[in-house]
């Protein structure tokens, strides 16, 4: 299962392999942060609270964008967080810059 805080509404889904948080998120139709689906905008950033290691690792996109810092904290962006396994729960909230 993977539960998905946004701003307001908090949703929990089966996990899909080979999704990104960020298109389960918009199908469970949470109100999360997103511009451009593609790593370049980083509205779509989340904070990993449980089960990142069920997720695919950092991409290009995320190096680009992000600091390693956040990486470190459990930061990811949603839009390049790849579910890799749906043997563990997942937990994440949108935590966009601004």
């Amino acid at each position: 299962m993977i539960e998905l805080k946004g701003r307001t509404k908090t949703a929990v889904v089966e996990a899909e392999i080979g999704v990104t948080l960020l298109k389960l998120a918009l199908k469970a139709k949470v109100d999360w942060s997103s511009n451009c689906t593609r790593g370049t905008c980083a509205r779509c950033r989340c904070f990993i609270e449980e089960g990142g290691a069920a997720l695919e690792g950092i991409t290009d996109a995320e190096w680009d964008r992000m600091e390693p810092e956040e990486f470190e904290e459990g930061y990811r962006l949603a839009c390049q967080a790849i579910v890799k396994s749906g043997e563990m729960s997942i937990k994440a909230i949108n935590k966009p810059y601004f």
